[in-house]
């Protein structure tokens, strides 16, 4: 099928393909056509057999019995992109995969949404070497890219398994569910991760539960604090900024992931309270950085949809800025395309138009994942777009993603936006944005989200390296150990 076709089109981009001032449709272009129904894999009921039938085989193969269950990873957001009939070709494909890896006696279902079980068949080199390499060759191959008719999508699966000597006395249903256990652990430590099941982790999933007691206290406690990833500029590598992000370090289980814990405040209606725990964090360190002679231009903070809701909030930020003795110039708020379409409450607007209009900053996280239009982008004031990491991986060899990625920012010049690509990973990705004319860039190629006191170190030591021309491949990469 033609290229053009084949080309993922989503987020604000679709204005510049159409030339027209519309809305982002969530789906992508295609034919109409019916739901693909997965074939071929059997129900969960059918792998518990499998493994009860192992189970109880001779003495020396039944301990060599496992149980093996995957996820794809992130899901979720693969669901708000794509439609029905892409999500099941999605699954199609994934299904294909793992069967064509599979023994023949090897037992395969999908579970329910993107979760799949298998049973390994009994072998006597299945001990816990043999496992991982079994997970790993599946995970590398479900690394390809999936073709699909509007461009190639990479997917990643958290994998958990479970040996039957691991556990006394199991039945296949307990071999199963201990699988789960540990995909489930490998899921909160993912993306692209593998974990064996151990008693252990009933335990640690046991205790999650007590978090919810725990995650609002420490808001109190400062437990939950901010962690500052930093933000350059490709063409001088100039630092230009950082974001302030959301981290707790627990006193006894050490750094707990925000996707354990935002939920959590989410459903308990604190989001409010957090934001104003990281406004306070975030200009609390930048003051302190000029006091100590370390310059940042500007901090980046998230805001959610209660908070660009409260009518208080820029009457807030201006006495928090006070305080600090900064100017607004220097504090960015960075909102996702979900309040760019649902933020109709007079409020939101009011509230963004009078933050740029003081002179904060405001940025579109994760762009080209919603339903964002152009004449949204314009009314809620949006200054700088960050391009979101999907249309990031592989940018240095996918083609297409290059020609999505020429899209928006060619999008983005006309409009006057500034561009920063999110989530940059390697410096493959980070040289072919600097080529390709991205202005700004943050991600794991240059740091990881670090504490106050680490990205100090960062920022002390870092040395900007500038993209002298567009074929230049001089990255400036100091991370963070």
């Amino acid at each position: 099928m033609h290229k053009a076709i084949r080309r993922r089109i989503s987020g604000v981009a679709v204005a510049l393909w159409h030339a027209a001032e519309c809305a982002v449709q969530k789906g992508f272009i295609g034919l109409n056509r019916k739901p693909v129904t997965i074939s071929g894999f059997g129900g969960r009921d059918k792998v518990m057999a499998a493994l009860a039938r192992s189970l109880a085989g001779n003495h020396r193969l039944r301990f060599a019995s496992a149980a093996l269950v995957l996820e794809v990873d992130d899901f979720r957001k693969i669901e708000e992109i794509y439609d029905r009939d892409f999500i099941e070709d999605i699954l199609l494909e994934t299904s294909k995969r793992l069967d064509s890896l599979l023994q023949v006696s090897d037992v395969a279902a999908r579970l329910e949404g993107p979760r799949f079980a298998i049973a390994l068949s009994p072998h006597r080199r299945l001990d816990l070497a043999g496992a991982i390499q079994v997970a790993a060759r599946i995970q590398h191959a479900m690394a390809e890219p999936i073709v699909l008719r509007q461009g190639n999508l990479y997917i990643t699966v958290s994998a958990g398994f479970a040996l039957a000597s691991r556990l006394t006395a199991p039945t296949g249903a307990q071999l199963l569910r201990a699988a789960s256990v540990a995909q489930l652990e490998a899921s909160r430590d993912g993306p692209n991760a593998i974990r064996s099941y151990s008693p252990a982790m009933h335990q640690r999933i046991n205790t999650s539960n007590g978090l919810r007691d725990e995650v609002l206290a420490a808001l109190d406690d400062q437990s939950i604090t901010a962690f500052f990833q930093p933000q350059i500029d490709l063409a001088t590598g100039a630092l230009t900024g950082l974001e302030a992000l959301a981290r707790w370090q627990h006193p006894r289980r050490g750094l707990i992931p925000p996707c354990d814990f935002l939920p959590i405040l989410e459903q308990c209606g604190l989001m409010e309270r957090l934001g104003q725990r990281m406004l306070s964090d975030a200009l609390s360190a930048l003051a302190e950085w000029d006091k100590n002679g370390v310059y940042v231009p500007a901090i980046s903070i998230n805001m959610s949809n209660s908070e660009l809701r409260n009518p208080n909030l820029v009457d807030h930020i201006m006495m928090e800025l006070d305080r600090h003795d900064l100017a607004p110039e220097r504090l960015v708020i960075e909102i996702l395309e979900t309040v760019v379409v649902t933020g109709k409450n007079g409020i939101t607007e009011t509230n963004l138009s009078r933050l740029a209009a003081i002179g904060c900053g405001i940025d579109l996280d994760d762009f080209g994942t919603g339903h964002a239009s152009i004449t949204s982008i314009r009314k809620f004031a949006i200054q700088r777009i960050k391009i979101d990491r999907s249309f990031i991986t592989n940018v240095d060899r996918d083609t297409e993603q290059q020609d999505m990625i020429a899209a928006i920012l060619t999008m983005a010049a006309r409009l006057n936006l500034v561009t920063l690509a999110e989530g940059v990973e390697t410096p493959q990705e980070q040289d072919q944005l600097a080529r390709m004319g991205c202005q700004h860039m943050q991600g794991f190629a240059l740091a990881r989200p670090a504490s106050f006191k680490d990205i100090t170190r960062w920022m002390q030591t870092y040395q900007p390296v500038p993209t002298e021309a567009p074929d230049h491949n001089a990255r400036a990469i100091r991370r963070v150990n």
